[in-house]
């Protein structure tokens, strides 16, 4: 667990509240806490003070950890810290060898043996902010589909934040938001709104049906996940993580990730020096042995 050194404090915070905050987002969440990120939580931190009407961070750690309203007060502190950062396709590397690589490894009709016959691939995005890569993906394999009879597909999306999961649901950005998607599926996929003073857009209802949004902690000891999945992609989330956290979350992902199945992850995050039940098989791409 990362601890931060006794003789840095942050303006408003007495050094016990900051080792308390710093120790509850650590265990709580698995996001290393270092002295360069106490700015950050303190800014975002004060917003919930205006918010509830508390004159001090101190005010705000009792209301949170040792009052009657710090269940609810939890979910919105962990909203409030949590960074959500992402695009539509994000590293599009990843998703041409998703359809020119992985998908045709795992279509069962490549089995002389099974012949031709229905198809449904389960992805999990793990780590889905607010819902731009698991309607990336959902784009994709539409157009993956509409080259294969039989294909269909489902995805689970899960976030910690309920904040970003209510964005995601919602499945409206503001225009520039869709700049990196292909022109033709932005005519397939996307609707623009009437209201031109607004600029925004709306994914389409049969995309939006085609995704699963539920929150889920890391941190859990057992994932509330019953199903088994072809791919799971966690990009960009383990950089806030130490290696022993790393380890453990990517373990737990992997139960749920059938023989054969890919893992993505970021392509600045490394699985090096971790003892893990898949290999690499291309850049940030891992695959569980059949």
């Amino acid at each position: 667990m990362s601890s931060l050194p006794e003789t840095v404090e942050a303006p408003g915070l007495s050094p016990d509240s900051l080792a308390r905050f710093c120790k509850y987002i650590t265990g709580e969440l698995g996001i290393k806490m270092s002295p360069a990120k106490l700015p950050m939580l303190q800014s975002r931190l004060q917003r919930r003070l205006r918010v509830l009407g508390l004159s001090s961070l101190d005010e705000y750690q009792r209301q949170l950890f040792d009052s009657a309203q710090g269940d609810e007060e939890r979910v919105h502190f962990i909203n409030a810290i949590t960074t959500n950062k992402t695009d539509f396709f994000r590293e599009p590397q990843h998703f041409a060898y998703l359809v020119e690589t992985a998908l045709p490894g795992l279509d069962p009709s490549h089995d002389a043996s099974a012949g031709e016959r229905a198809w449904r691939l389960k992805l999990w995005c793990a780590g889905c902010s607010s819902g731009e890569e698991p309607y990336t993906l959902a784009m994709v394999l539409s157009e993956f589909g509409e080259h294969r009879a039989g294909f269909d597909f489902t995805l689970l999306a899960t976030d910690i934040s309920t904040k970003v999961l209510e964005q995601a649901q919602r499945g409206i950005y503001d225009e520039e938001r869709i700049e990196p998607v292909p022109l033709v599926m932005r005519a397939k996929y996307v609707l623009r709104s009437k209201d031109r003073t607004r600029p925004q857009v709306r994914i389409r209802p049969e995309l939006r049906h085609k995704i699963s949004f539920h929150r889920l902690n890391f941190m859990d000891a057992n994932y509330n996940v019953k199903d088994l999945f072809h791919v799971i992609f966690f990009r960009n989330v383990m950089i806030y993580f130490d290696k022993p956290t790393q380890e453990s979350v990517i373990n737990k992902l992997c139960r749920h990730l059938v023989p054969g199945g890919y893992l993505f992850v970021g392509h600045s995050e490394s699985l090096a020096g971790l003892n893990l039940p898949v290999r690499c098989v291309a850049s940030a791409v891992y695959r569980k042995p059949a």
